[in-house]
This record gives structure tokens, C-alpha cells and sequence, in this order.
């Protein structure tokens, strides 16, 4: 008889790999403009971090020829989750990758496909740097501290759903009706999330979400992008979510990666948290406030790349369903761009 796998003991969303077309133009918007540390640079990445981050990066920007999410990046506790990653992702059919240690202080490696196309890298070490955290005088833009979750889109929530939670994540909001779970925020570290898993077209990433201190540094950004005559990047926001309760606004960068920035969501720690569930007829859910969503939240999300490089197909959502996603729907391949 087999003895079944173990799953890696994941710590948290630890950094994401987007692709990027032009690093100039990446570069002047996540550093310059939103604010993020600039670690380091090569003639063909940026590594990138927040002001409370005590490793290397957790935005690589990697140039290509079109935008997508190259990989979706989570730090497990001890080298040993490694063979524990990759054992229990091949066990169930997984594409699966051992990467050795490489550039931007990153140490040895498993990449993934998981059953719904979304690709995802586990490490153990990550070289630490120096601390930020009280350098107040280097910090601009919306003074970012730390990535936080990512949402992505697909057919099959209810199939991810007990996918992730076989993985150990916990569950803290839904949506969800009597015949129906359409959207699920789940999470290993001890917040709202660290992977949103929401109805739509994919795979597909809709955002990645960063934590920032406090309200009034989101209302800042907005002034500074209305100063700079780019308010365009704004996307949706400021605003207050139904689900999570956190204070937001989303902007788009030059290649249409849609980011978030997020405070003020609350602690799901204690045992036996109980996890919130949300009618998909209560608007509040969207916008606590009820604002409108802008018509360009309905459109835009980053096609996924396997462990070769290639764009993973998307499968549409069935016409008859009804889409509740990121709250958007037709999630079309991404093309925005800075200036227009």
C-alpha cells in the first residue's frame, strides 16, 4: 500500500514573475511613479520589493514580446517542502519543473502547472537584504510594504476550491447561492488571502495585491497620478470592498497588469475561523459603498505561461453562467498602455 503524499507546508504568496514589453517604460511606473524598491536590474529583468520586505524581491519584471504571468511564486518552510512539492503535484498529474538556485536570490526551485493551468513556483531560500522598513526618506509613490495576494479567474472554482484546501489553505469569504460556488478568497499566512480563485474565462491572472500602512497613502497615490496628468492608470478606486473590507484602488501599468493597492483587511489566525460567505445578489459585496465598476475592470487579465515559456489556452465560462469573477466578465488578453 502507497502512504499517500504530504503537501508542502506553504508560508505565504511570496512573489510573482510578470512578463513585461519594454523595462524602461516598467521601470518608470513601478519605481519611479507607485513607488516600489528597485533591488536590482539586468539588461533583461527588474527585481523589485517592498519597504517591508526582508528578501531579494517579490516582482520580477521580465522582458518579452507580450504580456502574461510568467509564474506565481510562494515560500515554503524548510528545504524539505521541495520534495514535498514536487511529489505531490506530479502524484496528481502536474507538469512539474526542478529549477537550480539562479539570478535574483532565488535558491533552488519546483515550477508547476497545476489541474487549472495556473503556474506556480515553490522556494525555500530566498537571500535576505537589507532592512527598509524605517527609511522613510527613500520611500515615494504609494509607499508599498509587501505583496499580498494575487486573484486569478477560471472555469472550475469549485474544482480549485478542494484543490487548494487538499493543499492546506483555509478559506475565509465566498460567493456563493444554494447550486453554486463562484468565487473563494483563501489564504496560508493569517489574512483575508493570499489566492483568490474567481469565476471566468481562464486561466488567467486578474491582479496581483500589494499591503500598504494606511487609507490616506492610497488617496496620495491618486494625487500624484492627477499631478502627472496620468489618472488614466487609475482603473477602479479609491474605494472600500464588500468582500475582505479593504480600503483599494487598482491601476493598470503600461502593459496592462492590473495591481491593487490594499490595506486594512483583518486576521483570519485563531482556529476554526469561520469563513464569511456573501450572496451574489448583495452589491455590497463589490463596493461597500456602492460604486459603479468601471467599465474597465471587465475587460484585461494576464494569459498564463507553462514551464516552457508558451501561453497556457484559456477555456471560456459556459455563455448560461452567471459570471461573478473579479466582479468582471469577458476576460480579454491584456494591451494597455501608459500614455493613452
Amino acid at each position: 500500500m502507497n502512504t499517500p503524499s504530504v503537501p508542502p507546508d506553504i508560508i505565504r504568496l511570496a512573489y510573482v514573475e510578470l512578463v513585461v514589453t519594454d523595462l524602461t517604460r516598467a521601470r518608470e511606473f513601478w519605481v519611479d511613479i507607485v513607488g516600489f524598491h528597485l533591488q536590482a536590474e539586468t539588461p533583461d529583468a527588474l527585481y523589485l520589493r517592498g519597504y517591508d520586505e526582508f528578501v531579494h524581491h517579490s516582482v520580477k519584471l521580465q522582458l518579452g514580446s507580450s504580456p502574461a504571468c510568467a509564474a506565481l511564486g510562494y515560500r515554503v518552510r524548510e528545504p524539505g517542502d521541495l520534495d514535498r512539492a514536487e511529489q505531490w503535484f506530479a502524484e496528481r498529474g502536474c507538469a512539474v519543473r526542478r529549477r537550480a538556485a539562479g539570478s535574483g536570490g532565488l535558491g533552488e526551485a519546483v515550477r508547476v502547472v497545476d489541474p487549472f493551468g495556473f503556474t506556480s513556483e515553490f522556494v525555500h531560500d530566498m537571500e535576505p537584504v537589507d532592512r527598509l522598513v524605517q527609511r522613510y526618506d527613500l520611500r515615494r509613490g504609494v509607499g508599498v510594504n509587501r505583496i499580498d495576494h494575487m486573484n486569478v479567474c477560471t472555469p472550475y472554482v469549485q474544482a480549485a476550491y478542494e484543490f487548494y484546501s487538499d493543499l492546506g489553505f483555509g478559506l475565509s469569504e465566498t460567493i456563493e447561492d444554494e447550486s453554486r460556488l463562484y468565487a473563494t478568497w483563501m489564504f496560508r499566512k493569517p489574512s483575508i488571502h493570499d489566492a483568490a480563485f474567481t469565476l471566468g474565462t481562464g486561466p488567467m491572472l486578474h491582479h496581483v495585491g500589494f499591503h500598504v500602512s494606511e487609507s490616506h497613502h492610497i488617496l496620495s497615490m491618486c494625487d500624484i497620478l492627477g499631478s502627472l496628468d496620468i489618472a488614466h492608470t487609475i482603473e477602479r478606486g479609491p474605494g472600500r470592498h464588500g468582500v475582505s473590507n479593504a480600503f483599494y484602488l487598482y491601476l493598470r501599468d503600461p502593459d496592462g497588469h492590473r495591481i491593487e493597492m490594499y490595506t486594512t483587511d483583518y486576521f483570519t489566525g485563531d482556529p476554526g475561523h469561520k469563513t464569511l460567505r456573501w450572496s451574489p445578489n448583495d452589491p455590497r459585496r463589490r463596493d461597500f459603498w456602492a460604486n459603479p465598476i468601471a467599465p474597465g475592470w471587465f475587460v484585461g487579465a494576464a494569459p498564463f505561461l507553462d514551464l516552457d515559456g508558451r501561453a497556457i489556452p484559456t477555456v471560456d465560462q459556459a455563455e448560461t453562467e452567471l459570471t461573478i469573477g473579479a466582479d468582471g466578465v469577458d476576460l480579454r488578453p491584456i494591451g494597455f498602455v501608459l500614455g493613452q
